[in-house]
């Protein structure tokens, strides 16, 4: 399965960037084979509208089932939701933590939007 954290780096030891919309990138974790990859998201940084949806789509895009996150918007939610991945919110410290917390069952399943859009 393949789990997406918004980051703040393309490392697994670096930041989880708690803004999803507006994550600088994504690591992606395959939990079968215990990779990484990194999507940067540096074209929805200073986007005027849209970045959470763009941001969901490249989620999707990439494959994952889960994404672990600090906030995420009603626009992006939805995105992710219809898409059938399950959004954890909560996520901060390191990437790595954030798996660990998730495994751990310590981060909290959305069941919508924790912040308004353009957070």
């Amino acid at each position: 399965m393949k789990i997406a954290i918004s980051a703040e780096s393309d490392r697994i030891t670096g930041a989880v960037d708690t803004r999803f919309g507006r994550a600088k990138g994504f690591i992606i974790h395959d939990t079968d084979t215990g990779g990484n990859t990194h999507i940067d998201n540096e074209q929805n940084l200073e986007s005027a509208q849209g970045a959470g949806i763009q941001s969901a789509k490249a989620v999707i895009n990439a494959g994952a089932k889960v994404l672990l996150t600090g906030n995420v918007g009603p626009k992006a939610y939805a995105v992710l939701n219809s898409a059938g991945i399950d959004v954890y919110i909560g996520a901060e410290g390191r990437v790595e933590d954030a798996l660990e917390d998730f495994k751990n069952g310590k981060l909290r399943k959305a069941d919508g939007a924790n912040v308004e859009s353009h957070w």
